[in-house]
C-alpha cells in the first residue's frame, strides 16, 4: 500500500467518514457510483470491488461481465453537501479486468493512455474549461429565473448566491475556480475552472456537473448542461483553453511570433483543425448538440457564437480555434481555445481525441493554414471555399458518418469503445429521425 492510500485511510478515520463513493463513468459520460463502508476501503485499495460490467453501457458482454473498480487515492475528497455527522467521501476509480489489467473501454483509461503518448514526446497536456449551464424553475420546464444577459448583476439575484455556494463547494473539494458570471442568455451562467492537467480536469468536470446539480436541488431549482435548451437563445458551450508544457516551460509559447505561437503550437493547432470534423461526434455527442452548432446557419443572427466553420484566428470568436490575447507578455498563458465542445460530452473521451488530433499534427508536421481575420458567419460560400474553410457536421448523423471512417478516432478510443460509441449514437440518431416533432405538427398539419 502506497503513502497516498495510507493517508486516505488515516483521514477517513480521523474525520469519521462513514461511506466512500467509488466513482467512474460509462462510455457516454454518465457518472456511476458504488458506495462502500470505511471498513471495506483497505480491501478496495488492495483487491478492488467487483461489479457486473455487462450492466454498464458499453463496458462488456454478459460472458465477459466481471470487472473491478479500484479507487485512485489521489482523488479522495469529502463531499461537502453531506451532513458532517454522516461523513461521505468520494474517489474516482480505474476499471480493471479480473486479471488486474486496465479495461480498454474505460473512458478514464482511454485518456490516460493518450496522455502517456504525449508524455513519451515530453509533453504534459493542460486544460482550462469555461463551463456554461442554465438554471430553470424545474426539470419539466425551461422557464428561466431571470432575463439577464452577459455580465449582468441584477438586484436580489438569487443566482449570485447560487454561484457563490457552488464555488464554495468546489473549492472545499480542491477544485479551484478562476471566475464566474452571468452569461448571455436568460438564466445562463458560466463558471471557469482554473487550469489543470487533463486527467485531473476531466475528474473535476465530472465533479463540477454533480456539484452544480446538487446545489440547484438544495435551492429547489434545476440546473442543466443541455447544449441548446432554449430556442432562439445562446446555447451551453464548454470552450477549452489548451496548452502543452515541457516540464515548467510552455511548449506553445514563442515571443518572436506575431501570435506568440511556437512551431509546436502551430502544428498542434493544424492537427486539431485537420481532424476537427472527425472528432466532433465525441466532443458534441448528442442530437441536441447540433442545434447549438448550426444556430448561426439558420434564422436570425443573435443566437450565439458557436463555431460552424473549421478556421482559426487570433481573438476571432467566429472561428473554431482562436488564440486568446489577454496576457501576451506572460509566456505561461499562451494557449489556444477550442470552441466547439459542449459541457454534456464525456470529458475523458473528448480530451483524448482532442489531444490525439493535436499530437498527430506535431508528429506528422502538419502546416497551419493562414489565419482567418474575417467573421466566418458573414463570409459567402465562395469566400469560404476560396480559403478552403470546411463546415463542422450539421447533425449527429453526419458527424457519425465522418467519425466512422476516422483512423485517428478508432485508434484513440480502441476497437471496443469505438464500435459501441458508434452503435449507441446511431440508435439515438435513428430514434430522433423517426420522432414526429411539434415543429412538424405546427407546420404541416394545417396544410397537408
Amino acid at each position: 500500500m502506497d503513502k497516498q492510500q495510507e493517508y486516505v485511510l488515516r483521514t477517513v478515520e480521523e474525520r469519521d467518514v462513514h461511506f466512500i463513493r467509488l466513482w467512474f463513468t460509462d462510455v457516454v459520460g454518465f457518472l456511476k457510483s458504488v458506495a462502500i463502508t470505511a471498513s471495506e476501503l483497505e480491501n478496495a485499495f488492495t483487491e478492488g470491488i467487483g461489479f457486473d460490467g455487462s450492466s454498464i453501457d458499453g463496458f462488456a458482454r454478459v460472458q465477459e461481465a466481471d470487472m473491478l473498480v479500484v479507487p485512485d487515492a489521489s482523488t479522495f475528497q469529502v463531499l461537502p453537501w453531506r451532513p458532517e455527522e454522516q461523513g461521505v467521501a468520494r474517489m474516482f476509480c480505474d476499471i480493471l479486468t479480473p486479471d488486474g489489467q486496465p479495461f480498454s473501454a474505460d473512458p478514464r483509461y482511454v485518456l490516460k493512455r493518450t496522455l502517456a503518448r504525449a508524455a513519451d514526446l515530453g509533453f504534459t497536456f493542460y486544460v482550462h474549461p469555461e463551463m456554461e449551464f442554465f438554471l430553470f424553475e424545474d426539470a419539466e420546464s425551461t422557464v428561466p429565473l431571470d432575463n439577464g444577459s452577459y455580465f449582468d448583476m441584477t438586484p436580489l439575484d438569487v443566482q449570485q448566491d447560487f454561484r457563490r455556494q457552488t464555488i464554495g463547494m468546489l473549492e472545499r473539494m480542491g477544485i479551484p475556480v478562476e471566475f464566474s458570471h452571468h452569461e448571455v442568455a436568460p438564466s445562463q451562467h458560466e463558471i471557469d475552472l482554473r487550469f489543470a492537467d487533463a486527467l485531473s480536469m476531466a475528474d473535476n468536470i465530472m465533479t463540477f456537473r454533480l456539484v452544480v446539480k446538487e446545489t440547484a436541488l438544495q435551492r429547489g431549482i434545476y440546473a442543466t448542461f443541455m447544449p441548446k435548451p432554449l430556442e432562439g437563445e445562446w446555447g451551453n458551450a464548454m470552450h477549452l483553453h489548451l496548452s502543452l508544457f515541457e516540464g515548467d516551460t510552455n511548449a506553445f509559447h514563442d515571443p518572436s511570433d506575431d501570435n506568440h505561437l511556437s512551431p509546436t503550437a502551430k502544428a498542434f493547432t493544424a492537427g486539431l483543425l485537420h481532424h476537427a470534423r472527425e472528432i466532433t461526434a465525441v466532443t458534441n455527442q448528442w442530437v441536441n448538440s447540433y442545434k447549438r452548432l448550426t444556430a448561426r446557419l439558420h434564422g436570425p443572427l443573435p443566437t450565439g457564437e458557436a463555431p460552424v466553420f473549421v478556421a482559426w484566428g487570433p481573438s476571432n470568436r467566429s472561428a473554431l480555434i482562436r488564440v486568446p490575447g489577454y496576457k501576451p507578455r506572460k509566456g505561461a498563458s499562451t494557449r489556444i481555445e477550442y470552441r466547439s465542445p459542449d459541457p454534456a460530452c464525456n470529458p475523458y473521451l473528448a480530451f483524448a481525441v482532442i489531444l490525439s488530433a493535436g499530437l498527430k499534427g506535431i508528429e506528422e508536421g502538419y502546416e497551419l493554414t493562414d489565419e482567418s481575420e474575417d467573421n466566418t458567419f458573414e463570409m459567402t460560400a465562395a469566400e469560404r471555399a476560396a480559403e478552403d474553410i470546411e463546415r463542422l457536421p450539421a447533425s449527429l448523423g453526419e458527424a457519425l458518418k465522418i467519425m466512422e471512417s476516422s483512423e485517428l478516432v478508432a485508434e484513440t478510443l480502441g476497437e471496443h469503445l469505438f464500435a459501441y460509441f458508434l452503435a449507441n449514437k446511431r440508435h439515438e440518431w435513428e430514434e430522433y429521425s423517426a420522432h414526429v416533432t411539434q415543429f412538424e405538427l405546427d407546420r404541416y398539419l394545417p396544410l397537408l
